[in-house]
């Protein structure tokens, strides 16, 4: 996979969440509104019922990065499926600019750091939010 094949993702897209993450409730709840919202199926791998193995993927990998899989079967993990996402969202030119050489490692590194940390991060978001 070269540093711009997110770009070319193939339209559906199902994007596999934690529904248990506040961040990334917010998330789905924007992509919910979405214009291009018929572009995205959101699965929650926290739903009862979710099998990882059915999609030929880890239950704790999908839990550790962002698992994005396109209607041609290519898989997409931790900010390559964002990127993936917000292509097919139309936003490429943002998503081109994150795949230049600096700023892609930058990116890669400051969502391995996130993803790492989301939980505790959402925690503590959680507490900010309420003593407003």
């Amino acid at each position: 996979m070269n540093r711009y094949s997110p770009l070319e993702a193939s339209p559906p897209v199902t994007l596999f969440h934690d529904g248990h993450c506040p961040f990334c409730q917010q998330e789905v709840a924007w992509l919910e509104k979405h214009r291009h919202r018929e572009h995205i199926a959101l699965i929650d791998i926290q739903a009862s019922g979710f099998n990882a193995k059915s999609y030929g993927q880890e239950f704790n990998a999908m839990m550790g990065q962002l698992h994005l899989s396109d209607s041609q079967g290519n898989w997409y993990i931790g900010m390559d499926a964002s990127r993936a996402l917000y292509a097919v969202l139309g936003y490429r030119r943002l998503v081109k600019l994150s795949c230049l050489p600096g700023v892609r490692g930058v990116m890669n590194a400051g969502y391995r750091f996130f993803a790492r940390r989301r939980i505790r991060l959402g925690q503590w978001w959680e507490k900010r939010q309420a003593k407003r």
